[in-house]
């Protein structure tokens, strides 16, 4: 029986070091993002801005140096600006420059807290001049890596479908079979129906797996806040309003512009109500799946950030483990939340293509 459980307890010990290991180099990452031992006062709240707004560059960590210098060791992504029928293309690293301005054609830009504009000589802002942005920021960067996660997890199991046709699943099918499954039988089906659900399962599957991979990819130490960013929640949240929409049948109208039953004065009143629900629907999708994600993120710096605010090492023997318990429950509400927008995506959608019952 020892025999048995000592492998089990050395497994165990093993994931639990590596996860405290991951914790403490965020932990890391995060007090040296803003200053701790360097002279500078702690600010909490450009340390927690810093980890869950989008930036130009993707930062790693900072170093400082004997000199009481900062040495940012980050990766510089492409910055893509239309300005007047100029398009400019350049690294964000030309902003390090002296005076952070670039030159390029007939403008110069500046990075003014992670929005570019336009600058004349002595480095004023011309604010009748504005460029547009389509630069491949930190969380444009993380939501690429999380479809090309999501294009190779998908043409591996559906190679893996094709190869082992009837047989047992295996390795990565063994994993995401249960869970496409799931999503088919106990949410697709008994939402939009068994006859209708095949059109609208494809972008169901998608929108988890999408949301689900950049939620944890948020998780991991120096990980882009993608669906904390209120843009990415509102265009998946257009998406499903479009297809919604766009899928309804005469009976879904019927009852938002002539309900059965009720009284034409009533009519006058539900009717805008009505109208109304169409678009507070996907903006609670939205503000949910934004919310909630950027809510858990925050706790958990905030914690850190306790221990460096105090400038007491001894604080983190309690904050560190519910800093971790902390982390364990992000990694639920990471899965949690993708399967709560699917959720309701799916009802919303079912509501629109069914049939009349009266």
């Amino acid at each position: 029986m020892k025999n048995n459980i000592l492998p089990s307890v050395k497994f165990n010990y093993l994931k639990i070091t590596f996860l405290s290991i991951m914790l403490s180099f965020f932990a890391l990452t995060t007090a040296t993002a803003s200053g701790g031992d360097d002279g500078k006062p702690f600010n909490i709240t450009e340390m927690i801005n810093h980890h869950i707004l989008d930036a130009h560059e993707w930062h790693f960590y900072t170093t400082i140096g004997d000199t009481g210098e900062e040495h940012h060791v980050s990766l510089p992504l492409p910055v893509i600006l239309y300005t007047n029928g100029q398009f400019d293309v350049f690294l964000s690293s030309e902003f390090h420059a002296e005076n952070g301005i670039v030159t390029k054609g007939n403008y110069k830009y500046k990075l003014e807290h992670e929005h570019v504009v336009v600058v004349d000589a002595q480095g004023n802002v011309q604010s009748h001049v504005h460029p547009m942005d389509f630069s491949i920021t930190k969380n444009v960067a993380s939501m690429m890596i999380a479809s090309l996660l999501l294009l190779l997890v998908g043409f591996s199991i559906a190679g893996a479908y094709k190869k082992r046709e009837g047989q047992a699943p295996k390795g990565m099918q063994s994993f995401f079979e249960p869970i496409i499954v799931y999503l088919r039988d106990d949410l697709a089906i008994p939402n939009i129906g068994e006859h209708k659900y095949r059109k609208y399962f494809p972008y169901l599957l998608t929108l988890f797996f999408f949301i689900w991979f950049n939620n944890l990819l948020g998780l991991i130490p120096t990980g882009a806040n993608t669906s904390g960013n209120i843009a990415f929640t509102m265009t998946l949240a257009a998406l499903t309003l479009l297809i919604t929409n766009i899928s309804a049948n005469k009976h879904y109208w019927k009852h938002i512009f002539a309900m059965p039953g009720v009284p034409i004065p009533l009519l006058i009143i539900m009717i805008p109500v009505e109208i109304i629900g169409i678009f507070t629907k996907p903006i609670a999708l939205m503000i949910r799946l934004f919310a909630n994600i950027t809510a858990g993120h925050t706790i958990i710096l905030a914690l850190i950030g306790i221990i460096f605010i105090f400038k007491n090492y001894i604080l983190g023997v309690p904050i560190v483990p519910f800093v971790f318990l902390m982390m364990c429950l992000e990694l639920f509400v990471a899965l949690l939340q993708a399967y709560i927008f699917t959720l309701l995506t799916a009802l919303f959608i079912g509501q629109a293509v069914a049939d009349d019952h009266h």
